[in-house]
């Protein structure tokens, strides 16, 4: 299933399980626009929590608004930041030290060791 803002993000549910949200890049998210994520988030979710891998790469900021939506729980059981320039890093660092997390949520620059990761976590549920 895909959902999404006409460009400014995209939520897909794999085939694993895992659902995806890629942020346009240079993308500015304001709390409108991470509502309208977490909106999307459900509707692939289907009432489920499931782990969620966020494609950061090259998003412009992220508002304070944003980072107070993303504090609340959502379909998200555990999440892993993609990113892959020391500014992502940056941008990811500041999001996590300012505003809590609802659930166990780590920066990345490899798919692969964020998807292991998430796929641990899916494992310790017991799904």
């Amino acid at each position: 299933m895909t959902a999404g803002d006409g460009g400014q993000m995209t939520v897909v549910l794999d085939a694993d399980g895992i659902a995806r949200l890629w942020w346009a890049p240079g993308v500015k998210i304001t709390g409108d626009l991470a509502r309208e994520a977490v909106a999307a988030l459900v509707g692939v979710c289907n009432g489920e929590r499931k782990p969620m891998l966020v494609d950061m790469q090259g998003t412009g900021t992220l508002t304070r608004d944003a980072r107070v939506v993303f504090a609340q729980p959502s379909s998200a059981s555990r999440i892993a930041l993609l990113g892959k320039s020391a500014v992502d890093r940056v941008i990811a660092n500041f999001a996590l030290g300012v505003s809590p997390v609802p659930v166990p949520t780590r920066f990345f620059t490899s798919e692969v060791a964020a998807v292991a990761w998430l796929r641990e976590g899916d494992h310790a549920r017991g799904g």
